[in-house]
């Protein structure tokens, strides 16, 4: 059974959404959580280099 893990950053309240990360027996996993059916597959170099872009932005 997959394991999904919030951001520290969100809130328990409703409208709260946000990305939750799980990992599986060959990948990690992302996905929105007012949409968990759409489950995106990425590589931990895919998921750094998003990390990295995200972080960017925000300096």
């Amino acid at each position: 059974m997959i394991q999904w893990q919030k951001s520290t950053y969100s809130g328990g309240a409703a409208g709260n959404e946000c990305v939750e990360l799980a990992y599986s027996e060959r990948e990690l996993l992302l996905r929105e959580s007012d949409d968990p059916a759409r489950i995106l597959p990425v590589t931990r170099t895919g998921l750094a280099g998003l990390l990295r872009h995200l972080g960017a932005d925000l300096r």
